[in-house]
């Protein structure tokens, strides 16, 4: 029983999973659609969607963990947009995961993480 873990591990140290978090959900919020293994874009699902809802409330303290979260300043800058156009009457839920193949060299199944447009 895995009690009280929240993420996965991914099989690789807490660093560089980290910043793998870190630049899915950068390249996420710049392209608004991302092709991943299922086990990362669950991951970067959780993130996302808390970004997303801190972005919801424009304010200082809001833009400083999006920027100290996201590596570029245009990343944080469509991360308000988003919020603000499109996400202001949705209450949660601002992504899907839509399953696509299976990768040829180790089986592992590819998914499509992108925004849900209403």
């Amino acid at each position: 029983m895995n009690h009280g873990i929240s993420q996965r591990k991914l099989s690789i140290t807490s660093g560089y999973r980290r910043s793998l978090l870190r630049n899915l959900c950068t390249s996420l919020v710049l392209s608004g659609r991302l092709e991943t293994t299922e086990a990362k874009a669950k991951e970067v699902k959780k993130v996302v969607e808390k970004l997303i809802t801190t972005a919801k409330t424009d304010n200082l303290s809001s833009r400083k963990k999006a920027y100290s979260y996201l590596f570029k300043k245009e990343a944080v800058v469509k991360l308000f947009d988003l919020a603000k156009n499109d996400f202001e009457n949705r209450p949660g839920g601002y992504t899907r995961i839509l399953k696509t193949e299976q990768r040829r060299g180790d089986g592992a199944q590819l998914v499509l993480l992108e925004f849900v447009k209403e």
